[in-house]
């Protein structure tokens, strides 16, 4: 018997993500904030996106503005480990919670080598507003009857390899679209802990490679500012 040939959903078919809604709402926004849309069409306007069941019926609360017709750079893909060779084997920092919290947040300049250690405990390691000086950084985790969790710019790219013993090891894989966008490398172990990484939503780097004397874009600031 033969077998029929399915053909592929066109693009506009295809069911919308958190991800295609949060991208229509930003480009509503900045329309919003240039006085191409009103206040009422632009509520208007997110509130069908927010209801949109397609990429199609996303793209017709866009289509009469000129981001919609810019073309979308494809993201870069990292290696899935870092260049043999640049990263030191001693860490450049060490988190260590035992019995406690320990959090590094804020504006200072990521090291190449971050080792976290939770024993029943907590780490936080917030990158959304770090310096990052190199482009690939390692943070080295290890949880036992703790947690780990590692926070990153959306526009940089994050890898992780480990795994859980009776624990859970998670890492969103996030691909940036600029080539020279740093790469963060989430590795460890979970026993009876967890560990996590993912991009901290709204925050984007702006100094990639240390380029922190360099004008800041507008659109980048008003993300820094939110």
């Amino acid at each position: 018997m033969d077998l029929q040939k399915q053909t592929p959903p066109a693009a506009a078919e295809l069911r919308a993500s958190d991800a295609d809604r949060d991208r229509i709402a930003d480009i509503l926004r900045e329309a919003l904030a240039e006085g191409r849309l009103t206040a009422d069409e632009h509520a208007e306007r997110v509130e069908g996106a927010l209801a949109a069941k397609t990429v199609g019926e996303l793209d017709v609360f866009i289509r009469d503005l000129p981001a919609a017709h810019q073309r979308r750079t494809a993201p870069v893909s990292a290696p899935s480990r870092p260049t043999a060779g640049a990263i030191p084997l001693d860490p450049d920092e060490n988190v260590v919670a035992v019995f406690s919290a320990a959090v590094r947040k804020g504006r200072r300049r990521a090291g190449r080598r971050i080792h976290a250690y939770a024993i029943f405990g907590s780490v936080e390691i917030d990158l959304s507003e770090a310096l990052f000086e190199y482009q690939q950084v390692v943070v080295k985790a290890i949880s036992v009857f703790g947690s780990v969790d590692v926070r990153v710019p959306e526009n940089v790219s994050l890898r992780g390899t480990g795994g859980g013993v009776l624990g859970n090891f998670e890492v969103h894989t996030l691909d940036a679209e600029d080539p020279a966008a740093p790469v963060v490398y989430v590795d460890g172990w979970a026993v009876l802990g967890n560990i996590e990484g993912r991009a901290k939503r709204g925050k984007l780097v702006a100094d990639i490679l240390d380029r922190v004397q360099h004008k800041v874009d507008k659109s980048l600031r008003k993300h820094l500012d939110r």
